[in-house]
């Protein structure tokens, strides 16, 4: 049985990397692919965990040579998801979550149909601006692009599978667990699960 992919995306500042991070802990079965960024680190981030934080040309060159399972410019800065990163765990039954934006998202769509895409959308605009400001880590030019950007990306929230409003972060946080549970109770993931238990159902004891 191949692993679920799960895609989930937001305009900056909706919370998702806190949201996502709170569901990792506590659905340990889902791994999460560290992207590739060719932006600089920002205060706290870690080389590895956060991202993998490569100049563009590096990264131009994996693309080149077909490294992504997806990439895309996001407000500026290149972005992507190494195929290596991906493949080999859903093959082995290994679920993994990918946070990206709304163009990686399409991608990964196109690629695997199949995959459970979650858009996060924030409670207001005024909470959205409101939450970029308070993050201290953006000059104003880049927060209006952030702010500006948004309204391209919250256009595309019709494509995903869910969407989930972040306006209360407990209930934000229920509402993914909700859909893990719902995908890992599909009839094809329980039958696959459950294969010996449904044959050993059906024998007969005559």
């Amino acid at each position: 049985m191949s692993g679920t992919l799960y895609i989930v995306a937001a305009p900056s500042g909706s919370g998702k990397t806190s949201l996502v991070n709170a569901l990792l802990e506590r659905e340990p079965g889902i791994g999460l692919s560290v992207s590739y960024t060719s932006r600089l680190p920002r205060p706290g981030e870690v080389d590895g965990r956060h991202y993998h934080f490569v100049s563009r040309e590096v990264f131009q060159r994996m693309a080149a040579n077909g490294l992504f399972y997806e990439y895309a410019n996001v407000h500026g800065d290149l972005k992507g998801t190494a195929r290596s990163a991906v493949e080999p765990l859903l093959a082995q039954g290994r679920d993994v979550l990918l946070e990206i934006d709304w163009q990686g998202a399409r991608q990964v769509r196109e690629a695997m149909p199949e995959c459970i895409s979650v858009f996060i959308l924030p409670p207001s605009r005024a909470e959205l601006e409101r939450r970029l400001r308070s993050r201290a880590s953006d000059d104003a030019a880049t927060i209006a692009r952030r702010l500006a950007d948004s309204r391209e990306e919250v256009s595309h929230a019709e494509d995903f599978d869910y969407l989930v409003v972040n306006d209360d972060f407990a209930t934000a946080l229920a509402d993914l667990r909700s859909i893990v549970a719902c995908q890992r109770l599909r009839r094809s993931a329980q039958l696959a699960r459950h294969a010996a238990l449904i044959d050993d159902l059906l024998k007969s004891r005559d």
